[in-house]
C-alpha cells in the first residue's frame, strides 16, 4: 500500500479486534414471536473459526436472555460458561488456534429498535413486522455481530402464521406448515454478508416475478389492494437491472433480487442483500409516478447489491465507497431510462445543493465519518462523475469491475478503489484525491464546468429573467426546456400570458405553484390545471382557485372531491380542511368533514398522511382534545422524523 494513502487506514481497533482471533463464517436461526408482547425468540447456531488462541469471544446481543448455551467440537457436544456483560454475548472457554467449533444457544429478545412491530394493536392497521439494521443494529432482535468487517452467511427459518407472507434474504427453499396454523419459511444464503444487512419483513402481500437477462429472479411484492399500483411503482425495474449488470461488468452476486414496501419505514429504501426493503410511499398509481415515483430509489438500493453489500466499508471513514457509489450508479441506470438530460440535471441539482452546504459552513470531506447525507451521498456521486471523465470510460469500467472482483465479500477501504483506477488509467491520482475526498469544500467551479458539455444545462445556465429582463416576453412560449420555462415562471410570475399554459405538465405546474392568487385574465386558463395528471399540479391549483375565486369555490370541490392524491392523501386532506373553512359549502356534511380529517391522525394511517393531517387541523386551530391524544401517541413513534414532528408542534401550540 502506498505511503500517500496512509492516511486512509484508519480503524477502530475496539470494533475489529475480534476479527484478528475469531472468524464466524456461518449462522442458522430459527426464529419465532410473540406478537402479543412485541417479542422475537429462536435458536441459532454458528459455525466458527479460532484464528487466534483465546479464552473468550463475544457476539453482540442487546437486552436478551439465552437458554441452552453449549459448543461442539472434536466429540465434545455440552454446555459452556456464558456471561452477559452489557450489550454482548460472552462465551468463555479455551478456544485454540486453527480449530472449527459450533456454538448455539436458545434467546428471547424485546428489540426497541431494529425490530418494527406495526400495527398489531390496530384491527384497521396493515399489520407487519420488519427490520431495519442498519445504524440501529441488528444485535436488538437476533444476536450478531455489529461489526460489518466479519462477514458471514446467514440463514434464517421463520415461523409465523399462515396467511402472511415472510420474506428474508436469500432463497426461499420450501414451507412446512404445523396443525396450529402456523407456517415455517427456511430461506438460505449461499454467500456471506455484514449481519447489518440481515433482513426480515412479514406482512399481507402478493407478488410478481421478473427475470433479468442473465436468469435472476426479481421478485416484486405489493399490498393485495395495490394491485393496479403494481406496474407504476416497479416501472423499469428489470430495464435497470440489466443495464447495472452491463454497466458494473460483474454479474449480480446473489441467488435472487426481492423488493418490499413496508408501512412507517425509517427511510426510503434499505439495501438489505437481496432482499430491499422501502416505504410504502412510493406505492403509486400513474399519475403520481409523474412527480413522486420509486424509480431513483429502486436505482440507488439495487446499486448497493454491489457497492455496500458484495463489498462493504471497513468503517464509517470509507461510507462513500457506499452511498456515492449507490448515488452514481442510480444517476446512470436513471439515465439509461430518462436519457442525457436527466442525468445532468440532477447533477446540477446535487451540485446546488452541496454549493448551499458550503454556504452555510457545514460541508466536511468525504472521508469524514461525521460527514452529511448531502456529502457522502452527493458529493460522492460527483467525485465518481468527475473521476470517470479525468481517467475515460474505458479505464473507469475497468477499474471498477477490477476492484469489485478482487474484494468481493470482503471489506474495503478507499484506497482499495483508487489503487485499481490508478492500475487501469495509469494516471496518478493525488490531486484528485486532494481535491475531492480530502477537501471539505465542493468544487462548483469545477462542476460547473463539467456540466457546460450538456447543451441543456448551458442552455439553462443562459436564462436568467432578472439579468435580462427584456429578452423573457417569448420565453415560455419558446423552445428552451420545461427545466429552463420553470426557471422563467419564478422569476416573472408577474408577466405570465395565456399561451404559457399550452406547454407540458412540468411547467404547468410551476406555474400553479407559482401563483397562490391567480389573475382574472387568467382564471379560464388557470382552471385547466385541475385536470393535469399531476397530483402536485392539482394540490396547488386547487388552493390557487380557492383562494382567488371565492364565488366559484363550489365547482373546484366537486371537480376535485374524488381525487386522493399521493399516499400521503395531499389532495384529500387539503380538500376537507378548505370544506371546513367554507361557510356556504355544504355545512350539513361539518361533522362528516371533521370526522374525516380527524380520523387521519390516528395510529392506523401511515405517518405521511397523519403528519398532513396534523398539520391542517392545526392550521385551521382545530387540533382539539382527540387530536391531541394521537399527537401524544406520535411522539413515541419509531419513526424519527414523525416524532420530532410531533413533538414540535406540541412545543409550539
Amino acid at each position: 500500500m502506498k505511503l500517500k494513502y496512509a492516511f486512509l487506514l484508519i480503524t477502530s481497533i475496539v470494533a475489529s479486534q475480534q476479527t484478528h482471533n475469531v472468524d464466524f463464517i456461518k449462522a442458522k436461526a430459527d426464529i419465532n414471536f410473540d406478537i402479543t408482547q412485541s417479542k422475537v425468540f429462536g435458536y441459532v447456531t454458528y459455525d466458527l473459526k479460532i484464528l487466534e488462541s483465546v479464552d473468550t469471544i463475544y457476539l453482540d446481543a442487546i437486552k436478551m436472555r439465552f437458554t441452552d448455551v453449549k459448543l461442539v467440537y472434536d466429540g465434545y457436544n455440552g454446555a459452556v460458561d456464558y456471561d452477559q456483560a452489557g450489550k454482548k454475548l460472552l462465551i468463555k472457554h479455551d478456544f485454540k488456534k486453527n480449530k472449527n467449533y459450533q456454538l448455539s444457544f436458545g434467546y428471547f429478545a424485546n428489540p426497541k429498535k431494529a425490530m418494527y412491530f406495526i400495527d398489531w394493536n390496530n384491527e384497521e392497521g396493515n399489520k407487519q413486522i420488519w427490520t431495519q439494521g442498519q445504524g440501529k443494529y441488528t444485535s436488538n432482535w437476533l444476536p450478531s455481530l455489529d461489526d460489518m468487517n466479519d462477514k458471514i452467511e446467514f440463514d434464517l427459518s421463520v415461523t409465523f402464521e399462515k396467511g402472511y407472507e415472510v420474506i428474508a434474504n436469500g432463497n426461499l427453499i420450501n414451507t412446512t406448515e404445523d396443525s396450529f396454523g402456523n407456517k415455517k419459511w427456511h430461506y438460505d444464503m449461499q454467500k456471506p454478508m455484514s449481519s447489518y444487512l440481515v433482513a426480515l419483513a412479514i406482512g399481507k402481500y402478493h407478488k410478481n416475478v421478473d427475470y433479468s437477462k442473465s436468469g435472476i429472479p426479481i421478485e416484486m411484492y405489493y399490498y393485495p389492494e395495490d394491485s393496479l399500483k403494481f406496474e407504476p411503482t416497479y416501472r423499469y425495474t428489470k430495464q435497470m437491472f440489466d443495464f447495472l449488470e452491463e454497466e458494473i461488468g460483474v454479474p449480480y452476486p446473489w441467488q435472487n433480487y426481492k423488493q418490499v414496501p413496508v408501512k412507517d419505514f425509517l427511510y426510503a429504501g434499505m439495501e438489505n442483500t437481496s432482499t430491499t426493503i422501502f416505504s410504502d410511499a412510493f406505492v403509486v398509481d400513474s399519475i403520481a409516478f409523474v412527480d413522486k415515483n420509486y424509480v431513483n430509489v429502486n436505482a440507488h438500493e439495487l446499486a448497493h447489491q454491489w457497492f455496500g453489500d458484495l463489498v462493504t466499508e471497513t468503517s464509517g471513514t470509507h461510507h462513500w465507497l457506499q452511498e456515492g457509489f449507490a448515488t452514481y450508479y442510480a444517476l446512470l441506470a436513471e439515465r439509461e431510462v430518462f436519457g442525457d438530460k436527466y442525468y445532468y440535471w440532477r447533477l446540477y441539482e446535487y451540485a446546488q445543493e452541496l454549493l448551499d452546504q458550503d454556504k452555510t459552513g457545514k460541508s466536511t470531506m468525504l472521508l469524514d465519518p461525521k460527514s452529511s447525507s448531502t456529502t457522502f451521498y452527493k458529493k460522492g456521486a460527483w467525485a465518481l462523475h468527475v473521476l470517470r471523465e479525468q481517467v475515460g470510460d474505458k479505464a473507469f469500467k475497468k477499474a471498477v469491475k477490477s476492484y469489485l472482483k478482487k474484494h468481493k465479500f470482503k471489506n474495503v477501504e478507499t484506497d482499495d478503489f483508487i489503487k485499481e483506477v490508478e492500475q487501469a488509467s495509469g494516471k496518478d491520482l493525488d490531486d484528485f484525491v486532494e481535491v475531492w475526498l480530502k477537501t471539505k469544500s465542493f468544487n462548483y467551479d469545477a462542476a460547473l464546468e463539467s456540466l457546460k458539455k450538456s447543451v441543456f444545462i448551458q442552455e439553462y445556465l443562459m436564462v436568467d429573467c432578472e439579468a435580462f429582463t427584456s429578452k423573457c416576453k417569448d420565453y415560455i412560449s419558446s423552445g428552451i426546456s420545461d427545466e429552463a420555462k420553470a426557471k422563467v415562471i419564478s422569476q416573472i410570475p408577474d408577466r405570465l400570458q395565456k399561451e404559457d399554459f399550452k406547454n407540458p405538465v412540468k411547467v404547468r405546474q410551476a406555474i400553479a405553484k407559482t401563483l397562490p392568487k391567480v389573475p382574472l385574465a387568467l382564471k379560464e386558463n388557470y382552471e385547466t390545471l385541475l385536470n393535469d395528471a399531476s397530483y402536485l399540479t392539482i394540490e396547488a391549483a386547487l388552493f390557487g382557485l380557492w383562494n382567488s375565486f371565492p364565488e366559484d369555490r363550489h365547482v373546484y370541490f366537486e371537480k376535485t372531491r374524488h381525487i386522493q392524491g399521493f399516499n400521503d392523501k395531499n389532495i384529500r386532506i387539503l380538500w376537507l380542511t378548505l370544506a371546513l373553512i367554507t361557510d356556504d359549502f355544504e355545512p350539513e356534511n361539518d361533522d362528516v368533514f371533521f370526522n374525516e380529517l380527524l380520523d387521519y391522525t390516528s395510529p392506523k394511517y401511515g405517518f405521511e398522511i397523519r403528519m398532513n393531517a396534523f398539520s391542517y387541523l392545526k392550521w385551521i386551530s382545530s387540533c382539539g382534545e382527540a387530536c391531541q391524544e394521537n399527537l401524544q401517541q406520535a411522539t413515541r413513534h419509531h419513526n424519527w422524523q414523525f416524532s420530532k414532528f410531533a413533538k414540535h408542534m406540541l412545543k409550539a401550540k
